[in-house]
């Protein structure tokens, strides 16, 4: 029954593989279990209810993905967008959690109505194949930053912005966390080198182990006043009715204190990132899953966003931030992942978080750090797709200064702004007008206002 509603042969996968991969992605994602109820409580939410919400939501969504879309691609909270309704909507501009809320859902729906009609699936058809592969090495790059800061290797520094942590200076916490990061990274790379099944999802336990291990003896030192806690699992039973708090909440809200400009600009901020951080995703990913055809589209990818935009929507109204496509969706793809199977049980580890979210939330993000940094090379390799020749620079520059963007702009929308941007302005000043798509002249001009007036 499997392989025939998720055409498991016609995508040269089976049901181990895809069960694996599945796991794989939920493991690399499961942090959001714990961060997204953080930032969202210093809006004023409940943390319970928003992880609850954050199960139901990811649930719900990777579940459309699995069956409308047949992809292995998971959803949950994107990460950036809650801290911008945390900081900037709730703190910043002073508006309630409610009404943020609110405009996360309109942004969902305005999704869907884009999703059944041509719009997004032209712009996703509009970027070139050069860019497409340049989203793909810059989220690459991208998600291996993220993995070397959740890992503690790259740390701020006042000088520099960045540097290595001092392996020495507090041991028994950080020192201890980013060595264990580094053994896991070379497990990692290994196992996948010798070709092991399951080898990123491998690498994460045996990095949490080790982490436990390490506990036990006394080498690492909890200090929760620090954010280093205990590396133990605790079977505890969630407080269900929690999600009350939040549940609908997005319709109780009084629009007297509310500006119409000031909010049509929130809507179209969480419009803007969610758009392209999620096309930038689904390139990045499929790309890497050889999903594209030959002239670099995605044939599936309608049902894909709309999926993403009923995630969005049901999200808000069971009360958490926007919810996307993951980018670590790329773990699982790289642990041999191609069909609807896949999502379907990073859908399903979902729920069941819901009863057993203390046990998920103890997997440390040092453990799946090394996963993030494996599978931001295999990303990278694209990097080989471009052809950086002097005849081909009007889009090798763009290409080039995408990807550049993403990891140092800590964004995949950035990156795509800029690279969609460059692409027209560079092919206008060297007389390659007609190779430029009327579309990408579109989002050009769309994304030069966003930075003007955004």
């Amino acid at each position: 029954m499997l392989n025939r509603l998720f055409k498991l042969k016609e995508n040269k996968t089976n049901v181990k593989t895809e069960i694996t991969a599945g796991i794989t992605t939920f493991m690399t994602m499961a942090y959001i279990l714990a961060v997204n109820p953080s930032i969202l409580s210093d809006a004023g939410m409940n943390p319970t209810a928003v992880l609850l919400a954050t199960c139901l939501a990811s649930f719900i969504g990777t579940a459309c993905m699995a069956f409308m879309a047949n992809m292995p691609f998971a959803l949950s909270a994107g990460m950036g967008l809650n801290a911008f309704l945390a900081y900037t909507v709730v703190i910043g501009y002073g508006y309630s959690w409610q009404i943020a809320l609110f405009a996360v859902f309109i942004e969902g729906i305005i999704f869907i109505v884009l999703s059944l009609t041509n719009v997004r699936e032209a712009i996703f058809n509009a970027i070139p194949l050069t860019l497409k592969h340049a989203v793909s090495v810059g989220i690459g790059l991208f998600i291996a930053f993220i993995g070397l800061q959740n890992a503690g290797l790259s740390v701020k520094n006042d000088s520099t912005l960045v540097s290595i942590i001092s392996f020495r200076d507090e041991f028994s916490t950080a020192g201890i966390c980013a060595l264990l990061a580094v053994i896991g990274t070379f497990l990692t790379s290994i196992l996948y080198i010798k070709k092991i099944k399951g080898s990123i999802l491998i690498g994460i336990l045996a990095t949490w182990i080790l982490g436990i291990i390490c506990q036990a003896a006394d080498i690492y030192t909890v200090d929760a006043a620090n954010g280093y806690y205990s590396l133990l699992p605790k079977f505890e039973i969630t407080d269900f009715s929690s999600l009350g708090d939040t549940f609908g909440q997005c319709f109780n809200i009084d629009f007297s204190d509310v500006g119409i400009f000031n909010f049509i600009v929130i809507i179209f901020s969480f419009l803007f990132v969610d758009l392209f951080d999620t096309l930038g995703t689904l390139i990045g990913v499929a790309t890497k899953a050889d999903m594209l055809d030959k002239d670099g589209r995605l044939p599936k990818i309608r049902p894909a966003l709309l999926a993403d935009a009923i995630a969005t929507s049901s999200g808000a109204v069971l009360g958490t931030s926007t919810t996307t496509t993951f980018v670590e969706s790329s773990a699982g793809v790289a642990a041999g992942g191609r069909t609807g199977l896949t999502a379907l049980t990073t859908a399903i580890l979902f729920l069941l978080s819901m009863f057993f979210a203390p046990v998920f939330t103890a997997i440390p993000s040092f453990a799946t750090a090394p996963a993030l940094i494996v599978v931001g090379f295999l990303m990278f390799s694209n990097i080989a797709e471009l052809k950086l020749t002097e005849d081909n620079y009007t889009s090798a520059i763009p290409a080039y200064l995408c990807i550049i963007a993403m990891p140092l702009f800590y964004s995949i929308s950035e990156g795509i702004s800029i690279g969609v941007i460059s692409y027209v302005l560079f092919n206008l000043a060297c007389g390659k007008a007609k190779k430029v798509n009327p579309v990408m002249y579109i989002l050009a001009v769309l994304f030069i206002l966003k930075y003007i007036f955004l």
